[in-house]
């Protein structure tokens, strides 16, 4: 067997374990959790662009459906927390990962695709792409993109299995904007966020999150996983959201294999 035959043979069986890892992770124990109501697949050829924070179009939600998303991990000291929290109440979120700590932890990016998760992309080291030269920008996104396939999959690519990219500080110019359109990458804004890259307590965030979210009544929901209040926060809110009868979606790229459905 060739060298590239064993690479090949040891992706297949990667990807094999971690569709039976997702299958089992939609069998939920608590029948009173959260849960995951549905998957929506999002393909770049109808949905380039989506987050009313940034652009004029979002993801097609109903009323009271939600989307978790992270920036900014994976970070050991709270990013299991947020797993857990996750796991707790069988749902599933959306993690855009930086590509520097997750070359040097990957293990929690294979944890979290195990988990069911959706892994996205965020560059290199969260540079602001707006204010560097069109080359640069492009490396910082193309290191991050293969630093995050290599610690998935093992090997250094710059095309993404999970083509979801979302920029640092929402910050971005039309070339680049263009360049990744091009490539087929959905670009995600957000549609509220919980503003936790300021100093506040749980309590606080969660209250500026649920009133923000009962105004929006929808959306692409912004956190980070980085941060301690963020993570002490979580549980409460995904409990919030099952008392008053939200929804969590779940997103997946157009060329995923996954299960579909209610996670409970």
């Amino acid at each position: 067997m060739t060298g590239k035959s064993i690479t090949a043979l040891c992706s297949a069986v990667t990807a094999l374990i971690l569709f039976v890892v997702a299958a089992q992770a939609t069998e939920c124990p608590r029948k009173d959790a959260l849960g995951t109501s549905r998957v929506l697949t999002v393909d770049a050829a109808t949905s380039p662009r989506v987050g009313m924070k940034s652009f004029p179009q979002t993801l097609p939600l109903e009323d009271r459906e939600v989307v978790l998303t992270f920036d900014d991990g994976p970070w050991p000291g709270t990013t299991p927390k947020v797993l857990a929290a996750l796991a707790h109440e069988c749902v599933r979120a959306t993690f855009f990962l930086i590509g520097k700590p997750a070359s040097e932890r990957p293990e929690m990016v294979r944890r979290l695709a195990a988990q069911g998760h959706t892994v996205g992309h965020h560059t290199w080291t969260h540079h602001n792409l707006k204010y560097m030269k069109p080359d640069n920008a492009a490396a910082e996104i193309d290191k991050g993109i293969a630093a995050v396939e290599t610690a998935l999959h093992g090997r250094a690519t710059t095309t993404p299995s999970t083509p979801f990219f979302r920029f640092p500080f929402f910050d971005m110019t039309p070339a680049t904007l263009e360049d990744l359109q091009r490539r087929r990458i959905v670009v995600f804004g957000a549609d509220l966020w919980a503003s936790d890259w300021q100093p506040m307590t749980p309590a606080q965030q969660l209250k500026l999150l649920t009133e923000r979210l009962q105004i929006a009544r929808k959306g692409i929901i912004l956190l980070h996983d980085p941060k301690t209040q963020t993570a002490a926060m979580l549980p409460a809110f995904l409990r919030w959201l099952r008392d008053n009868r939200y929804r969590v979606v779940h997103i997946v790229p157009a060329n995923a294999k996954t299960v579909t459905g209610k996670a409970h």
